[in-house]
């Protein structure tokens, strides 16, 4: 670290010591709901998208930018957070995010325009993206290094727990209640948060002077970088990726802005990435297997879901029990997997690798799915990704954080948010891509191959119903084999690339 960042995170660590009690719990608590709600937030309106789009009498095309645009300031936001969070301090710095985020929520359904809905949607990204990085701050920061790793057991919630709450909840607000709570849901919990975080959080002093070291050019190259990145990504598929002239601007543009953006970092005396960092093995091994995991984790949710809502004609509601037996055993089983890694004598690579092959074989089961499946064949492949999601991404945490200083919290923290983030809308691209590249493949050969049979001179739109069917049913199971050479080749890189990581200090 350089000679002038030391001494600014040695004053800021003087100046609010972590002295950990109950306050300090429940502030922890209070990020961790503001942190999920924020995640809950964006699942919930994508997965309801059509709902909202119809309420609203928007087309399809727009209602992808109102995807988009949040998804991207909300990665965007990740990067720049931790520098905000010591210059006002944490305690300020969070609850200013968690309530500008909250009114923009209440504000959303009544927008007057479409354009109106956009920039609301953009900015609630913004602040909603600033809450992820806070709460990997807190548990670095105040817990003391015996329960450490419960804390990022909490963060790891946000990958595990989160994510599975989104179609229930969407299927619930658009089934039962009305649209707009898809946007109104998270008032209350933010107001909680709010209270939590106000209580329990030490307030800081303001550090201003760090305003006279800003990196601007830092910032002018990262921000556009990044949203032009996640842009990109997630427009490609719609716009037949490197066939569109805009594509071809976002993507190649972005790359361009962030290799200036990483090259800057290097020499910044107060950067927003510590470049030097990557030297770290294990953090460098961690950021590398979160992309992977992210896939796999992501892949688990869209398949059954997209498979019942085309083949079976499930909505939300119903593809709900799947999602949610994966997801609610997570408030037991990361702190039992927690337990399990601060034990001195357990090895947590072996923990890695243990829940990477149970991933794996929840997606090799996946994969011998049929047209005549339905929502009760999935519970098996559930059941695994119980314990297999927990035990692949919290000693990722354990790795990425056993090996740096409390000072180095907040670079940890702007890498591995970012790194997340960034993974999840590289793993929605991919998979998007995926499917669209095999369904046109099973799509021409079973036509091929259909040719001047019988079949073809019977029922055409039967017929048809059927062909799309089969597409989906050979996509779902491609896309699942995918998974796992996925997980197979994270699983490889265990033997080779992490050392290993002892917990901070084993219980008595």
């Amino acid at each position: 670290m350089t000679s002038l960042t030391v001494p600014a995170l040695m004053a800021t660590t003087a100046a609010s010591p972590p002295v950990f009690g109950l306050r300090i719990i429940i502030g922890l608590i209070g990020v961790l709901i503001a942190v999920l709600v924020s995640g809950l937030n964006e699942m919930v309106t994508k997965v309801a998208l059509a709902d909202i789009r119809g309420a609203l009498a928007i087309g399809y095309d727009e209602g992808t930018w109102l995807v988009a645009s949040y998804t991207a300031t909300s990665v965007a936001a990740m990067a720049f957070a931790p520098w905000c969070s010591v210059t006002f301090s944490l305690r300020r710095f969070t609850l200013w995010a968690i309530g500008v985020f909250s009114v923009l929520g209440v504000l959303c359904p009544f927008a007057p325009n479409y354009e109106s809905l956009l920039l609301m949607r953009t900015l609630q990204g913004l602040a909603g993206g600033a809450l992820p990085p806070m709460l990997m701050t807190v548990a670095l920061r105040f817990l003391p290094a015996n329960v450490k790793l419960y804390g990022l057991a909490g963060y790891a919630l946000t990958a595990t727990f989160g994510p599975g709450l989104g179609t229930p909840l969407a299927g619930l607000w658009t089934e039962y209640v009305g649209w707009q709570w898809t946007f109104w849901q998270i008032v209350v919990p933010c107001l909680l948060a709010m209270a939590a975080v106000a209580y329990g959080l030490p307030q800081d002093p303001l550090r201003l002077e760090r305003c006279k070291q800003f990196n601007w050019r830092g910032l002018l190259l990262g921000f556009p970088a990044i949203c032009m990145l996640v842009i990109g990504i997630l427009q490609g598929n719609r716009l037949d990726w490197f066939e569109s002239s805009l594509i071809c601007t976002l993507l190649g543009g972005g790359l361009l802005l962030l290799v200036l953006f990483l090259i800057n970092e290097w020499s910044q005396p107060i950067p927003f990435f510590k470049m030097q960092m990557l030297g770290i093995r294990n953090l460098a091994f961690a950021l590398l297997t979160l992309a992977g995991v992210l896939v796999i984790l992501l892949a688990v949710i869209i398949i059954p879901s997209s498979y019942l809502a085309q083949v079976q004609g499930y909505r939300p509601i119903q593809t709900a029990p799947i999602t949610l037996l994966a997801a609610l055993p997570q408030l037991i089983a990361l702190p039992l997997v927690a337990a399990l890694c601060n034990m001195r004598w357990v090895d947590c690579r072996w923990v890695l690798g243990i829940g990477l092959s149970m991933l794996m074989l929840s997606c090799l089961g996946g994969s011998h799915l049929t047209s005549v499946w339905i929502r009760d064949d999935f519970y098996p492949m559930q059941l695994l990704q119980i314990f297999g999601q927990p035990m692949s991404v919290l000693p990722l945490l354990m790795l990425s954080t056993g090996s740096i200083s409390p000072m180095e919290g907040p670079f940890a923290s702007a890498w591995f948010n970012t790194v997340k983030g960034l993974s999840a809308v590289i793993a929605t691209g991919v998979i998007e891509a995926l499917t669209t590249a095999r369904q046109h493949f099973h799509s021409t050969m079973l036509v091929d191959r259909l040719g001047n049979s019988p079949l073809a001179d019977g029922d055409s739109v039967g017929l048809a119903h059927r062909l799309h069917q089969q597409v989906v049913v050979l996509t779902a199971s491609d896309l699942y084999l995918c998974m796992v050479g996925v997980a197979l080749t994270l699983i490889l890189m265990i033997f080779w690339l992490p050392t290993r990581i002892y917990p901070p200090r084993a219980p008595t």
